[in-house]
């Protein structure tokens, strides 16, 4: 892809410390190139400590993913209270959502009938790459916030909540403050 736009890597932190502590460091990329966003999210450390599920072989449309490990992307029109809500599982497997107002109006958005994305698992790193085009959802030059975020699911039971930001007393990826990258 040709990024028209400086790719921007940030770092995401768990909403609260986990408590045994655990060392992983989970980043993402983001570089846009009208319609396009590249993400790209990359988990580094023990990745043993985490359920990472291997790649499916036939990925698919698939809804609760947030339930395991599950990496999630919010992307929002600046100053309009509608939104989107990714879901890419390390398996392959993805959904998109499309919501009217905070927690509101959810629907499955049906402009995105796929979402290939590229999972690679390495010793001691784990990534997954997603070339998303909004020209079905968004027109040419809207001004987009867009959140970063993810569920890992720890081997020993649990999941941990990471984002770029956490706003709220809980975690909250939907809350518009946490969409804290301008496009």
């Amino acid at each position: 892809m040709n990024v028209s736009r400086k790719a921007r890597r940030l770092a995401l932190r768990p909403f609260s410390p986990l408590e045994p502590p655990i060392d992983i460091k989970l980043s993402g990329t983001l570089g846009s190139g009208p319609p396009r966003l590249r993400i790209i999210y990359e988990l580094y450390g023990r990745l043993g400590e985490l359920v990472i599920p291997a790649p499916s072989p036939r990925p698919a449309r698939q809804h609760g993913l947030w339930q395991g490990t599950c990496f999630e992307v919010f992307l929002g029109v600046k100053n309009a209270p509608g939104y989107w809500e990714v879901n890419l599982s390390p398996a392959g497997d993805w959904n998109v959502y499309r919501f009217a107002a905070y927690r509101q109006g959810m629907a499955g958005e049906t402009a995105f009938t796929s979402l290939p994305c590229s999972p690679e698992a390495r010793p001691g790193s784990f990534s997954l790459a997603l070339e998303l085009d909004l020209a079905g959802i968004l027109r040419a030059g809207q001004p987009l916030e867009v959140g970063l975020a993810a569920v890992l699911q720890l081997t020993g039971g649990g999941l941990t909540y990471w984002a770029l930001a956490h706003p709220g007393p809980r975690p909250d990826f939907h809350r518009r403050e946490s969409f804290t990258v301008a496009l």
